[in-house]
């Protein structure tokens, strides 16, 4: 009965989002600023669709609307020392409104900055996951396995 005590990993969807061939790109980790980038989204809502918890994940942390369209990625990160393992689902989206305003506050307090990068200022930047830009601007379906969590 071990495996009933074990944390479930968490399950979480991104979006990628390129306009004018520059991806939006999130900092988030709660109640700090961390040099850490990523796709903006979060985790899923028991009850609601994968593609109805990104567009209001989108919506929370970057005031855009978007549309969603297919999976291109599957990332999985852990942290060993706690057993936090999470399994996070990356959509291809166009941006369907809204703009990035510098006024803009997540509700829930955990993006601090958000920005439109180009490819290489994203292979700049420390970001994950790893396979970021290539997926973000590549045409295939990625797959990466269990990354180490960094903050």
């Amino acid at each position: 009965m071990d495996h009933l005590r074990r944390p479930t990993p968490r399950l979480a969807v991104r979006a990628l989002i390129l306009r004018e061939n520059r991806l939006l790109l999130v900092n988030a980790w709660p109640g700090v600023e961390s040099e850490l980038w990523c796709a903006p989204g979060g985790g899923v809502e028991p009850g609601q669709s994968l593609p109805d918890n990104l567009e209001r994940e989108v919506a929370e942390e970057t005031g855009l609307r978007i549309s969603v369209g297919a999976p291109c990625l599957v990332n999985e990160f852990h942290d060993p020392d706690s057993g936090f393992h999470q399994v996070e689902i990356f959509f291809r989206c166009g941006l369907t409104g809204g703009e990035l305003s510098a006024e803009w506050r997540d509700p829930e307090g955990v993006v601090s900055r958000r920005g439109w990068f180009g490819r290489t200022e994203v292979a700049a930047l420390r970001s994950k996951p790893d396979r970021l830009a290539e997926i973000a601007w590549g045409t295939g379906f990625g797959y990466d396995p269990l990354e180490r969590l960094v903050r």
